[in-house]
C-alpha cells in the first residue's frame, strides 16, 4: 500500500485537500459554511458539526482520487468514522485518496518575527496511532512573519527536528512554514526561508524524503529548485487567505508545485444547500484547483 501511495503522491496529477481545522479554527470554517455559534451549544455539538461537514465533502462524488492525491485530517477526524470505517480508512479504500494527519498542537507566542509550533508531548503515541489507521504522512504547521534569520531558522531548525522524529516512525512529513501572505518583507523572508530548508535538506539521509507546504511565492517559480530536489517528495501550496481565484491564478505560475488548499477549497459551501447544489458547487472547486495544479 504504501508504494503506490508514494507514487501517488510523488508522480500524480492533482491536489491534496486540507481538512484539518482544529479547535481554533473551527468555529470561521463553520461560519462560512453557514452554521453560526446557534448551530451547537458546546465543543463536542461544534466537532460533530464539522465532521458532518467533512463527511459531506468527502462522500461527495466530486471528491475522489481522479483529481485529489491526499487529505489532510485533523486528529479528531482520523478517530471519527465515514461510512463505517475509520476516515483515514475510508479515504485510501473507497476514494484512492491518501490521508495526512496534522499533527502540531498550535503556535507559540510570536519572538524574532516568526511563531514556532507549541511542545508536543504526546507525539510518538500520536504517530502510532496514525500508523494503525494507514496514515501515510503527517503536517505540521509554523508561521513567519518577517524576514528575520533567527525567527526563520528557529522555525525550519523545529520543523526539521520533529520530521526526522516522524521519518524514523515511517511517516512521511509534510514541513510547513507558511509566510504571512501579509508580511511586509514576504520576498525577503522568502529568500531566507529558501535557504535554511536546502541547508536542512543537505542533512537528511539519502532514504529520506520530506513534503513542503508553502506559502505561494512573490516570484514566479522562485521554488522549483525545491521541487526538483532530490529529497523533496512533492511541493505543495498552501492558500494562505488568499481567495481561491487568486491562490488558483498564483498556483498556475509556480510549475510543478501543487495545492494543499483549505479555506479556498471549501469557498462557497454551505450547509443549507441541497445535494445536487454542493456537489456541482464542490466539483466546480475541485476542477478550478486540479487546473492550477497541474498547470
Amino acid at each position: 500500500m504504501k508504494d503506490d501511495q508514494i507514487q501517488k503522491v510523488r508522480s500524480g496529477n492533482g491536489f491534496i485537500a486540507a481538512l484539518d481545522q482544529s479547535g481554533g479554527s473551527t468555529p470561521k470554517a463553520l461560519s462560512l459554511y453557514g452554521l453560526d455559534a446557534t448551530a451547537y451549544s458546546n465543543d463536542a455539538q461544534m466537532y460533530d458539526r464539522i465532521h458532518e461537514m467533512r463527511t459531506r465533502i468527502i462522500t461527495s462524488p466530486a471528491f475522489n482520487g481522479d483529481r485529489i492525491l491526499g487529505a489532510i485530517l485533523f486528529e479528531m477526524t482520523m478517530e471519527r468514522q465515514i461510512e463505517g470505517k475509520a476516515t483515514a480508512e475510508y479515504l485510501w479504500q473507497d476514494k484512492s485518496v491518501v490521508p495526512f494527519l496534522k499533527v502540531d498542537k498550535g503556535l507559540a507566542d510570536e519572538a524574532d518575527g516568526a511563531q514556532v509550533m507549541k511542545p508536543m508531548p504526546d507525539l510518538d503515541a500520536l504517530l502510532a496511532r496514525a500508523n494503525a489507521h494507514g496514515v501515510f504522512g503527517t503536517k505540521m504547521r509554523s508561521v513567519i512573519k518577517l524576514a528575520n534569520a533567527s525567527g526563520v531558522d528557529a522555525v525550519v531548525g523545529q520543523q526539521f527536528e520533529v520530521g526526522r522524529r516522524i521519518l524514523a516512525a515511517g511517516l512521511v512529513p509534510i514541513i510547513e512554514p507558511e509566510i504571512d501572505i501579509h508580511s511586509p518583507q514576504k520576498a525577503a523572508a522568502e529568500d531566507l526561508l529558501k535557504t535554511a530548508i536546502l541547508g536542512e535538506l543537505a542533512r537528511l539521509d539519502a532514504d529520506q524524503s520530506v513534503m513542503l507546504k508553502l506559502t505561494l511565492p512573490d516570484r514566479d517559480g522562485f521554488y522549483t529548485d525545491l521541487v526538483d530536489h532530490p529529497r523533496v517528495l512533492r511541493v505543495v501550496a498552501l492558500s494562505g487567505g488568499y481567495s481561491r481565484e487568486e491562490a488558483n491564478t498564483r498556483l498556475a505560475r509556480n510549475h510543478g508545485v501543487v495545492a494543499s488548499f483549505s479555506r479556498a477549497l471549501t469557498e462557497g459551501l454551505t450547509a443549507q444547500m441541497s445535494e445536487a447544489e454542493f456537489d456541482a458547487t464542490l466539483d466546480a472547486s475541485i476542477g478550478s484547483i486540479y487546473e492550477a495544479s497541474v498547470t
